[in-house]
C-alpha cells in the first residue's frame, strides 16, 4: 500500500469497499465482544465469525473440491473450527478477522503492481474524429479501421495507430514507450494509439484496425503474463504442500505432548505457508510491472527466471548494435573545391533521389538551399547523373565513374572495406567524396562493457562481411564476432550454444532474426511497438528500441530472484520460530495470527520494492 499516493489510495480503498465494510463491522463486533457487550445475550463474536470466518471456511472448501488445494485457508479453517470446539469463540473470531485484514492488505498491495494495465486501458479514447469526404464526424473509436482518416486536436489522446498526412505536433509517448520527453512529429511520421497529442492539430491516416493497434497489443501482452507458469512458482507451491503436511503433523504432535488444544491451534495458525506462497508470484509480478513502466514488455513470466540464468548474450548488428541508418562519417574535397560547394552540389543532385545513401548526404547537408537540377537520371546500382546550370554532374560509386570514363582523383579515398564511398563530379572537375557507414548506437560500448564486467559472454552475429563486422565489433568492444551469417547460420549458432547447455539471450530486430529469437532461451526484439513479427517472435520487446536497458533487465532479474530467495528463507524461518513458540504456549492463536500476517505483508513489501526500482541509465551510456 505504501506505493500509493493519497488520491490513488482512496481509489484502491474504494475498489475494495465491500470487503472493507464487512471487515470493519466484524472488527467492531470483536472489540465489543471483548468488552462483554451482547445483543439478546448473543456474543457479538459470532457475528464476526459469520462475516469473516465463513468466507475463509467456504473458500477453503471450494479450493479442496475444485482445485485440490490444501494450503493456508485449510489450516486457518481448521484452527477456527478447533477454537470454537474448545469454547474459544472470541479467539476464533479474532483469528478470522485478523486473517481477513491480512488478506485484504495483500490484495491491495499486489493490485498496485497491476495498475499498469488499468492505466493503458484508460488511455484508449472512446471517441474519434473521422474525416470522410471533407466532413468531420464523431464516431466510436472501436469502429476505426485501417485506411480511415482521423483528426486529432491539441490535448487529445490519439485513438489509433497511423501516419501523419497533414500537420505537425509533439506527442507524449511516455506511458507507451517509456520516453521521458515529448517527441516531435510531422508528415509521414508514425503515431500510436494511447499517446497524447500535445500541441498541433494533425490529420492521420489509420494504419491498424482497433484490435491490432499498438496499445491493444501491449494490453493483451501484459494481461496474458501468467506467473503460474514460472518453474520457481511451481517449486514454491511444492514446498508449501510440504509445509502444510508438516504443520498438520506438528499440530497433532503438540496436542499429544502438551495436551493443549490451544497450543495445537496456534501451530496451525502460525505455520500456514501464506508468506511462502506469496513470495514468488508477487516478486515476479512486481518486476514485470517495473519493466513495463520503462517500455519493456515481457511475454511470459517464466522469462524472468530464464533471464536470471542467462550466461551468453548474442547481438545482431544492423538496427540492434547499430542505428541501421547510413551516416556520413567523413568527407574529402579535391583541388580548390570548398566543403560548402561540395555539399551543395551533391545535395542538389541527391535531393531528387529516394535512396538511403542519398538521405545520409541530405541529413549531413541539413540545408534547404539547392541548385536547379535538370536531366535527372538514376543509373541503377551506380548512382545518378544530371545537369546543374547546364553542366554535367555525377554522384555515385566507382562503377558509375568507370562507365562515364572519369578517373577518380589519386588523393581521394577509394572504396573502403568498412564504408561505402560516394564520389561527386561537376563541370569537368572531380569535387570529392563521402564515406558513409552504419554507425553504433550511442552508449553501446558502455553497455557491452557493463555486461562483460558482469561475466556475460557477448557475441556479435551479422550478415555483413568480415571487415564491416570487425570494425563494428572493435568500436563496441565485442571480441567474439561471426560475420557473413544468413538467418539459418544464426539459428545454428544458437543451437550450438544450447547444445553446450548455455543459457542464451538473442537480441535482434525481430524480422530477419525471428527464427534465432524463437530458438534462444530469451529472445529480445528491438523492433518497436509497430511490428507484429517482433511481438510474436520475442520473449521481451523493447518498445523504444533503447538497448541501454539490457544491463538493467539483467540486474532486475537478479534482484527479483534474490528477493524471492530472501522471502522464502524469511517465511520459513518465521514459521519455524513461531511454531516453536506456539508449541510451548508463548504465542496464542490470536498473537499467532498477527505474526502470520506480519510475515505475509513483509514479503509483499519486499516484492513491491522491485516495482519502485529505477534504472540508472547514466550508468550505461
Amino acid at each position: 500500500m505504501y506505493l500509493l499516493n493519497g488520491d490513488k489510495m482512496i481509489e484502491k480503498l474504494y475498489e475494495f469497499k465491500s470487503d472493507i465494510v464487512r471487515i470493519l463491522i466484524a472488527l467492531i463486533c470483536v472489540v465489543l465482544s471483548h468488552l462483554n457487550y451482547t445483543i439478546a445475550s448473543i456474543d457479538l463474536a459470532y457475528i464476526a465469525l459469520i462475516l469473516c470466518g465463513i468466507p475463509i471456511i467456504y473458500g477453503s472448501i471450494i479450493g479442496l473440491i475444485k482445485e485440490h488445494d490444501i494450503k493456508a485457508d485449510v489450516l486457518v479453517s481448521i484452527a477456527i473450527i478447533a477454537s470454537i470446539y474448545i469454547g474459544q469463540v472470541f479467539a476464533a473470531a479474532e483469528i478470522a478477522v485478523i486473517m481477513e485484514i491480512g488478506g485484504l492488505l495483500e490484495e491491495i498491495t499486489v493490485s498496485t503492481t497491476q495498475s499498469r494495465i488499468e492505466k493503458l486501458i484508460e488511455l484508449q479514447p472512446s471517441k474519434a474524429r473521422l474525416i470522410k469526404d471533407d466532413v468531420e464526424t464523431m464516431v466510436d473509436a472501436l469502429t476505426i479501421k485501417k485506411g480511415d482518416v482521423i483528426k486529432i486536436n491539441p490535448g487529445e489522446t490519439i485513438p489509433a495507430d497511423g501516419k501523419i498526412i497533414k500537420g505537425s505536433t509533439t506527442v507524449n509517448q511516455s506511458l507507451i514507450t517509456g520516453e521521458s520527453l515529448p517527441v516531435d512529429k510531422t508528415v509521414d511520421d508514425e503515431v500510436y494509439a494511447g499517446t497524447i497529442n500535445n500541441y498541433g492539430q494533425i490529420i492521420v491516416e489509420v494504419t491498424e484496425d482497433y484490435e491490432s493497434n499498438s496499445l491493444q497489443k501491449i494490453i493483451s501482452l501484459i494481461e496474458n503474463v501468467n506467473s503460474e507458469d514460472t518453474p520457481i512458482v511451481r517449486q514454491a507451491d511444492e514446498m508449501a504442500n510440504w509445509v502444510v503436511g508438516i504443520s498438520f503433523f506438528m499440530a497433532i504432535f503438540t496436542l499429544f505432548v502438551t495436551n493443549s488444544v490451544t497450543n495445537a491451534v496456534t501451530v496451525l495458525v502460525v505455520f500456514c505457508p501464506c508468506a511462502l506462497i506469496l513470495a514468488t508470484p508477487t516478486a515476479i509480478i512486481a518486476a514485470i510491472g517495473n519493466l513495463s513502466k520503462h517500455g519493456i514488455l515481457v511475454n511470459n513470466s517464466a522469462i524472468m527466471e530464464s533471464l536470471y540464468k542467462t550466461d551468453n548474450i548474442i547481438f545482431d548488428k544492423t538496427g540492434t548494435i547499430t542505428t541501421g541508418i547510413p551516416e556520413v562519417v567523413n568527407i574529402q574535397t579535391h583541388g580548390n573545391t570548398t566543403e560548402e560547394e561540395l555539399l551543395k552540389i551533391t545535395a542538389s543532385a541527391e535531393n531528387n533521389y529516394d535512396h538511403p545513401l542519398s538521405q545520409a548526404i541530405m541529413d549531413y547537408y541539413d540545408n534547404d538551399e539547392f541548385y536547379e537540377v535538370k536531366e535527372f537520371e538514376v543509373e541503377m546500382g551506380m548512382g545518378i547523373s544530371c545537369t546543374i546550370n547546364e553542366k554535367k554532374c555525377l554522384v555515385g560509386n566507382e562503377k558509375l565513374f568507370k562507365k562515364h570514363e572519369i578517373n577518380i582523383a589519386e588523393n581521394i579515398y577509394k572504396n573502403e572495406e568498412t564504408a561505402t564511398v560516394i564520389y561527386s563530379y561537376y563541370d569537368n572537375n572531380f569535387l570529392g567524396s563521402f564515406s558513409i557507414k552504419d554507425t553504433p548506437k550511442r552508449g553501446i560500448k558502455d553497455v557491452v562493457n557493463t555486461l562483460k564486467s558482469e561475466d556475460y559472454e557477448v557475441t556479435l552475429l551479422t550478415g555483413d562481411n568480415d571487415s564491416v563486422a570487425n570494425d563494428i565489433g572493435k568500436q563496441v568492444n565485442i571480441d567474439d564476432i561471426h560475420s557473413n551469417c544468413l538467418p539459418e547460420d544464426k539459428l545454428e549458432f544458437v543451437d550450438t550454444l544450447r547444445r553446450k547447455l548455455r543459457k542464451v539471450m538473442m537480441v535482434g530486430d525481430g524480422i530477419n532474426d525471428a527464427s534465432a529469437l524463437k530458438r534462444a532461451n530469451i529472445g529480445v526484439a528491438m523492433g518497436g511497438i509497430g511490428s507484429d513479427i517482433t511481438i510474436d517472435s520475442a520473449d521481451l520487446v523493447f518498445i523504444n528500441d533503447d538497448i541501454s536497458f539490457i544491463p538493467y533487465i539483467m540486474k532486475m532479474s537478479k534482484r527479483t530472484f534474490y528477493t524471492i530467495k530472501f522471502g522464502i528463507i524469511f517465511s520459513l524461518a518465521l514459521n519455524t520460530i513461531a511454531m516453536i513458540l506456539g508449541m510451548i504456549g508463548v504465542l496464542t492463536p490470536i498473537t499467532g495470527a498477527l505474526v502470520h500476517n506480519v510475515g505475509s505483508v513483509f514479503v509483499i513489501i519486499l516484492a513491491a520494492l522491485l516495482f519502485r526500482q529505477k534504472p540508472n541509465i547514466k550508468e550505461y551510456i
